[in-house]
């Protein structure tokens, strides 16, 4: 019993030895896989200014901008936590490490300019008089509101607060626009309808929609919700069985039998771009517009959502399929191509809108998307 107790005495050390010097392999592996990444053009630091988004920051230093939690030092307990950035913070890029971090520049000037010098020392801003040391400083009566975006907001502004996809028979149940005055068939802005079913403990604000297309899974034929198709909204004048409302904005005709339902708003700002921790692979079932291809900046819809673990902010890289080709009478199978990266910011259970931030086709439906 003396002899393996006193063997164990002798191996504690050892396999702790072992354990962090394989700790710390990892983490050294994963700074140089980061380092690898680095921009050959990257500055030292970047004054953030109003109209930057987490993207484009990230864009500036790192050869892909979706790793926020590496570039950042984000773990996964913290990953999903509120990371604020804000005009006048400066970013600095630490190469030893390979990530990002921010600081605030103690000088007299509170209004500072974008300025992308690089110095020897990214804890120091070069100035005419010598340099400056640079530390955190809290600033306060700061917004989560007044923070730069993931993803330049305009973009994605008219999706967040309408419910695009809905279950089977959800409509139906909502409440129904049944007419006009004077047995008008079209309305628009500024007209007066009525409708039935309006609860009055919901607000006095509603979306109107009509059902478009259903989606369906191409590898399953899974139904897998059915596209509403946003006509306008509309301000509750009186309540009653039979209700009045006035249309106060209008995308396209509204008719009888268009359906009402509450409006919902999601914020850009909470988004984190970053990859799904598991293996996602859906397909680009329908391009926003009703057209066939898209290129940057455009709407597509995704065949996969919260039941697959889908999430706001993640990031999916677009794949083509492989031609087949002939060669000397056989045919070859080409490896599927990766030509992009789409940006996922609005999720339901089945399926997900997502933004195409970088491609170098044209996105077409069937095509893939999968964690990168």
């Amino acid at each position: 019993m003396r002899k393996i107790i006193s063997l164990i005495c002798f191996l504690l050390p050892v396999l702790a030895f072992v354990a962090e010097s394989g700790a710390f392999a990892a983490e050294s592996e994963n700074r140089s896989d980061i380092r690898l990444d680095i921009r050959s053009d990257a500055p030292d630091r970047h004054v953030v200014v109003k109209g930057d988004t987490l993207w484009d920051i990230s864009s500036k230093f790192f050869k892909d901008p979706w790793k926020w939690p590496h570039i950042w030092g984000l773990n996964k307990d913290t990953i999903k936590d509120p990371h604020w950035i804000y005009p006048g913070d400066v970013v600095f890029l630490d190469r030893n490490s390979g990530s990002l971090r921010i600081g605030q520049p103690i000088t007299g000037d509170a209004s500072p300019t974008k300025d992308t010098t690089t110095t020897s020392e990214p804890n120091a801003v070069s100035e005419a008089d010598g340099v400056v040391r640079l530390s955190p400083r809290v600033r306060k009566n700061r917004s989560p509101h007044d923070a730069i975006p993931s993803i330049h907001a305009k973009d994605i502004a008219p999706f967040l607060s309408r419910p695009l996809v809905i279950e089977e028979g959800e409509l139906s149940d909502a409440p129904t626009l049944i007419g006009a005055r004077e047995g008008r068939v079209v309305l628009g802005t500024n007209d007066t309808g009525f409708a039935k079913g309006l609860p009055s403990d919901k607000g006095d604000q509603w979306k109107i929609y009509r059902p478009g297309k259903t989606f369906f899974d191409p590898d399953t034929n899974e139904m897998l919700g059915i596209e509403a198709i946003y006509l306008g909204s509309a301000e509750v004048i009186r309540f009653a069985d039979v209700s009045t409302i006035a249309i106060t904005s209008s995308t396209q005709e509204i008719f009888a039998g268009d359906r009402l339902a509450v409006p919902s708003l999601e914020e850009a700002n909470t988004y984190l771009p970053r990859a799904p921790e598991n293996n996602i692979s859906a397909r680009v079932i329908s391009v926003y517009g009703g057209v066939s291809q898209a290129g940057q900046n455009t709407i597509i819809t995704l065949s996969k959502g919260k039941r697959d673990g889908l999430e706001s902010g993640h990031v999916l890289a677009l794949y083509r399929k492989g031609e087949v080709v002939k060669h000397e009478g056989e045919k070859y199978n080409l490896p599927d191509e990766r030509y992009g990266l789409v940006f996922v910011f609005r999720v339901f259970n089945k399926v997900s809108y997502a933004l195409v931030m970088e491609t170098k086709l044209p996105v077409q439906l069937l095509d893939r998307a999968n964690t990168p």
